[in-house]
């Protein structure tokens, strides 16, 4: 389904304008793919050798492939790395939202894998690009051969009255946008800034998804049988991490699973543990 993700056409241009500065001055050669799909072109950014094994990277709601530009250098030095901009969020691909209680989703991966010539991939993924990857690897065991989730949704609650509380505040202008972007990312420090500014530039004018994402069943975890690794925050602001770290080692207890303290639901940083699990 199109929908419009933008409160207006001048904001859209404003948050493309900003993300394309940052591909003009992405760290390694990478190629600009569009992937047609029945959700409508998907873009795609890909860097690393041709022959080295895929890496699919799906990042998190209101954000788009620049969420990599840290990691980028190090992945694809030894993958085949394949950022997409998930549909319907502030990247370059459709403005389409396919209803995350159905087959949609995966059926739009499917089209997005089909389209670049792959058959099997492994997968990084944030938030609700984390929610994306399990459901398809929960639909589709035998495309994905390796999970690294960072902060992924449906897997403990979310926390809905948190996020709804630091949305109020965004009225208030500036000072308003800032607090509820460090409320839901968990972003305070100094270093963080940058992010911090482009989170508030696309949140000016980018209109989230607001439907819950539906919880994954314990039977649905359990039918993961590929490695897994899990990264959260212990102060997530957005979903119940501790319930995450529960629920995956309970249902997966051959999985990896990396509880931070004193950190929100941006987990930054995490290139080399990523690295080592993909190479392990």
């Amino acid at each position: 389904m199109s929908v419009a993700i933008y409160r207006s056409e001048e904001g859209a241009a404003e948050v493309r304008q900003r993300y394309q500065e940052v591909l003009n001055d992405w760290p390694v050669p990478a190629e600009q793919v569009r992937v047609p799909t029945r959700e409508g072109d998907t873009f795609v950014l890909v860097s690393g050798p041709p022959d080295a094994p895929p890496l699919v990277l799906l990042h998190g709601a209101g954000a788009n492939a620049s969420m990599w530009r840290e990691d980028i250098t190090t992945w694809a030095g030894h993958f085949r790395t394949y950022a997409v901009d998930i549909v319907g969020e502030p990247g370059l691909s459709a403005p389409s939202r396919p209803a995350v209680n159905s087959p949609a989703p995966a059926r739009w991966l499917d089209d997005v894998v089909d389209g670049l010539g792959l058959t099997r991939v492994s997968m990084v993924a944030a938030s609700f690009g984390g929610w994306l990857a399990v459901d398809y690897a929960v639909r589709r065991p035998d495309r994905v051969t390796r999970l690294a989730l960072l902060c992924p949704g449906g897997l403990g609650k979310q926390r809905t009255i948190r996020v709804l509380r630091a949305l109020l505040v965004r009225s208030f202008g500036r000072w308003g946008a800032r607090r509820s972007v460090r409320a839901l990312t968990g972003l305070n420090s100094p270093q963080d800034a940058p992010v911090l500014e482009s989170l508030m530039l696309t949140f000016a004018h980018f209109k989230p998804r607001m439907e819950p994402l539906p919880l994954f069943s314990d039977a649905a975890l359990r039918s993961l049988t590929i490695p897994v690794q899990v990264t959260v925050g212990d102060r997530d602001a957005m979903f119940d991490s501790r319930g995450t770290a529960r629920r995956i080692r309970q249902c997966l207890p051959h999985a990896e699973v990396h509880m931070l303290p004193g950190t929100g639901h941006a987990v930054l940083g995490r290139t080399d543990s990523v690295l080592a699990f993909l190479r392990s």
